[in-house]
């Protein structure tokens, strides 16, 4: 399926233009891209583990809902949209408590240029994660890990537990976040 994506200009502001999400990442043209973080009371934090399929980090653990803002889409649409899509989970926008917009340029060996502005959610988990549902295209597995246990990944750049090699600050960003939360 083609998807279109709205242009940004590098300092963030709306283009009026549009392209396809590949045309973009092949020209390194800045898009809007949502984050969810779903957490719980008891301190863990739900990972999923993208697809062996994709074309980027393909099964490494992840953000626990990403996706591309699509042509026309509001933010917060987005982040409802690809909650339901990639763990089959119906949030509200109530339920969404955004915590900052990163400028984020990824370029990737095998030529996607993505450059991004991500806007980042936080989100309490209030199911069980066997109730989730995720979308096989996308997501191979989805687990919960404490904060604890995260944090020593990401000071250790754990070779085992295979995170996105984001900044690691922003994982830490992120721990820092759902503790002010909880």
């Amino acid at each position: 399926m083609q998807e279109y994506i709205d242009i940004w200009t590098e300092n963030g502001v709306p283009t009026g233009k549009s392209s396809l999400k590949e045309e973009a990442h092949l020209k390194g043209l800045f898009h809007p891209t949502v984050h969810i973080w779903f957490y719980t009371k008891s301190g863990c934090i739900l990972l999923q583990q993208r697809s062996k399929h994709k074309n980027t980090f393909p099964s490494f653990w992840d953000v626990s809902v990403a996706g591309h803002v699509l042509s026309g889409e509001s933010i917060s649409e987005a982040a409802i949209r690809e909650v339901k899509e990639e763990i089959g989970l119906t949030i509200l926008k109530k339920d969404l408590l955004q915590i900052d917009v990163r400028k984020n340029v990824n370029i990737h060996a095998n030529g996607i240029n993505d450059c991004e502005f991500q806007h980042v959610f936080l989100c309490e988990l209030l199911v069980d994660i066997n109730d989730l549902k995720i979308q096989d295209e996308e997501v191979d597995d989805i687990t919960l890990i404490s904060l604890d246990k995260l944090k020593f990944y990401i000071e250790n750049h754990n070779e085992t537990f295979k995170l996105v090699p984001a900044d690691y600050t922003y994982y830490a960003f992120i721990i820092e976040q759902v503790n002010k939360v909880i």
